[in-house]
């Protein structure tokens, strides 16, 4: 199967105009512009056809609409093992938050007690996109039933000056916010984050429908 020229007959130039807008460092000559919805429906026929290990071996792509179905391949994977695998590959050329964020495996929701080991690593990473997927991972399946206070610690406990990371952070505070609040209010209280992301997390917070008037204006008066 030919998986760029598929992509390419899906191919949208408004659409890759609206995408360049969107995602500093990648050129607009590097976007096809395929719809999102139409890059889904490939990744389960071509993962269903089973015909996609030279695409996912075939690092590095051209187009940012590679990148996207590569990792949406990825989400398919049923394997914890092969999945892991495959996303350890994958990470070091990821250079924009779509692809990073678009990644999101389905077997996660099986091995937790894996999955949390290679959150640890992930969240450690000095390479951008690595500690971003790391943090959203821990906000997607450590924040409900299988949450733990000392948790929080793995986020919070980052130094970063890249924009990535720490928007990534203030979302996941925010979230947790929403969900954990008894957890979470101490460490903005304490303000343990930088003075960015710490404003940025009541930002986000405040702008949620799960938290409360009055757990917003208290947020508010914690602005530094």
């Amino acid at each position: 199967m030919d998986i760029r020229q598929r992509l390419s007959e899906l191919k949208d130039e408004e659409y890759a105009d609206f995408c360049a807008k969107l995602t500093p460092g990648v050129e607009r000559c590097d976007i096809l512009g395929v719809r999102i919805p139409l890059a889904r429906r490939l990744a389960k026929e071509i993962f269903k056809s089973g015909d996609y290990d030279d695409f996912l071996n075939e690092l590095p792509h051209k187009y940012y609409d590679e990148y996207i179905l590569h990792v949406l391949l990825i989400n398919e994977i049923k394997n914890y093992g092969e999945c892991i695998r495959q996303i350890d590959r994958v990470l070091p050329y990821v250079n924009n938050w779509a692809v990073c964020d678009i990644m999101s495996p389905k077997i996660f929701k099986k091995h937790r007690q894996e999955l949390m080991v290679d959150i640890l690593r992930w969240s450690k990473s000095n390479e951008v996109y690595t500690c971003r997927f790391g943090i959203e991972m821990l906000m997607s399946h450590f924040l409900d039933e299988d949450f733990k206070p000392e948790y929080l610690e793995i986020p919070t406990s980052i130094k970063s000056d890249e924009y990535y990371i720490n928007m990534m952070i203030a979302w996941y505070l925010a979230t947790a916010l929403a969900k954990q609040w008894d957890a979470t209010i101490p460490y903005i209280e304490k303000g343990v984050t930088d003075k960015w992301v710490h404003n940025k997390t009541i930002q986000k917070a405040r702008e949620s429908y799960r938290i409360t008037p009055q757990q917003k204006e208290y947020l508010k008066s914690l602005k530094k």
